[in-house]
């Protein structure tokens, strides 16, 4: 990638990962996933299986929403580097959950890929720091 391409890609990827953590932290696993995610993506969460495909992604969001009581999520990107025609983002992320009780920190990594013109998640796998 060119450096005007990189930082017009940096700065769609960082929009992308502001849309997905608010529409997780207003309880929208649907609009999340199919805004973020490419139709056929992986997911890696800790301690459960792989899951493939935005059905899959959506159930296994709404769940931890429900479940966790999820109101809030904020991403930080901390490295992202351009590999062939794809991108491999490093961050942080937190959760505010127990319906605003508690703080969860994490880090995460994405590959990132251009499918129907946008910037989306093809592979993520996070888990917590403690």
């Amino acid at each position: 990638m060119h450096t005007h391409e990189t930082s017009t890609t940096f700065a769609r990827i960082g929009r992308t990962n502001a849309d997905f953590a608010a529409a997780i932290a207003a309880g929208d696993a649907a609009t999340a996933v199919a805004e973020t995610y490419t139709r056929e993506a992986r997911i890696l969460p800790p301690g459960t299986p792989m899951l493939t495909g935005r059905v899959a992604i959506t159930a296994y969001w709404q769940a931890a929403i429900d479940q966790l009581g999820v109101t809030g999520v904020t991403m930080e990107s901390m490295d992202l580097q351009p590999v062939g025609e794809q991108v491999v983002e490093v961050g942080r992320a937190t959760l505010t959950v127990g319906r605003g009780t508690q703080v969860l920190t994490g880090k995460y990594m994405v590959l990132w890929k251009v499918e129907d013109g946008r910037w989306r998640w093809d592979v993520d796998c996070w888990n917590l720091d403690g």
